[in-house]
């Protein structure tokens, strides 16, 4: 993220340079810097003449390089966008010549996205050294609820932890979906105000009661009836609370509270830091290892092994997938 702002930034003050390779797992701030580029370094009168999009499926290096070595017509560079150069890897070593000495009134723009090109390579090197290189990385599902903090201050707003966590468990570590889903929310939240989950309820369809951070939460503290509650709910909603996502996240969980067992520093800070947690949750870890002791985690670990096989149809042929997590829980919780 603040590689991606740096990079804008720099545009903003003018420094401006002649490749911008985009690449990487993560397509969100690819497509952030790209369409900044698209949208901001030329005026609209100096588009028409000056501004070209290609797709990497319908275009070659040479095609790209020769059209970067024409002269910007009444402005001051002109700027060609790549889409989807990924589909260009195979020829991508091409460009190396044209990299060593780059069009100076020339500005290309690469979305190689889901891909990256090797480190060794000599066109990585090069355009390190006469462009800007971009590495967009997939975030790991336990950093996502910080980023979504983190982008909603940078635009003034505030989110509750319970909040962000509901919309990384519903809609995963895809930024670009979930980013989508904050807009909306923006346009009925005043700037400075908290995104509740009850907002997050009301406007994007998720229970704010009934989902699987608040069954992990039920199961920490035991609290049988409230689990027995979610599992009729997912029973009923299957469709939007697949249980092979259910036993993933309880996995996660019960190999925290094992991490967590495994601590010599238990204060907040440190378990936060080891279990890449927000401290504001850590309270609800103490308490479930407690109510799991090194033994009993372990075990809940293999019964939730033994569920998802079942789950994918061995061994229980035509039994619910509520009444396996019922089976499981109650092994859990016993």
């Amino acid at each position: 993220m603040e590689e991606a702002i740096q990079i804008v930034q720099a545009i903003k003050n003018g420094e401006v340079k002649p490749i911008y390779f985009l690449m990487g797992e993560e397509p969100y701030y690819i497509d952030k810097i790209s369409d900044f580029i698209e949208d901001s370094l030329l005026t609209e009168e100096e588009k028409g003449f000056n501004q070209m999009v290609l797709y990497g499926r319908d275009t070659t290096i040479e095609d790209i390089v020769s059209n970067a070595r024409r002269y910007p017509m009444m402005a001051e560079r002109q700027v060609l966008i790549i889409k989807e150069a990924q589909d260009l890897s195979r020829t991508i070593d091409k460009l190396e010549t044209y990299a060593e000495n780059p069009q100076s009134t020339t500005t290309i723009v690469f979305c190689y996205k889901y891909k990256k090109i090797d480190k060794r390579k000599k066109l990585y090197k090069l355009v390190s050294k006469t462009g800007v290189l971009f590495e967009g990385k997939r975030l790991y599902e336990n950093q996502v609820a910080d980023w979504i903090q983190k982008t909603l201050k940078s635009r003034e707003y505030q989110i509750a932890p319970k909040a962000a966590q509901m919309l990384v468990e519903f809609l995963g570590i895809d930024l670009s979906k979930i980013d989508n889903e904050l807009q909306k929310l923006q346009l009925i939240v005043p700037k400075g105000a908290m995104i509740t989950p009850e907002l997050i309820e009301e406007n994007i369809g998720i229970s704010k009661d009934f989902n699987n951070f608040e069954l992990r939460k039920a199961i920490g503290l035991k609290d049988e009836l409230k689990v027995h509650q979610i599992i009729n709910y997912f029973s009923q909603n299957p469709k939007d609370n697949p249980m092979v996502v259910t036993i993933s996240l309880l996995y996660g969980y019960f190999s925290q509270i094992l991490q967590y067992h495994g601590l010599t520093d238990q204060s907040k800070a440190n378990v936060a830091k080891v279990l890449k947690v927000n401290p504001f949750f850590v309270k609800d870890y103490e308490i479930a290892a407690r109510n799991y002791p090194m033994k009993k985690a372990s075990y809940a670990i293999e019964y939730l092994r033994d569920a998802d096989v079942k789950g994918k149809g061995v061994g229980s042929a035509n039994v619910p997938p509520g009444d396996l997590l019922k089976e499981l829980l109650v092994k859990i919780m016993r």
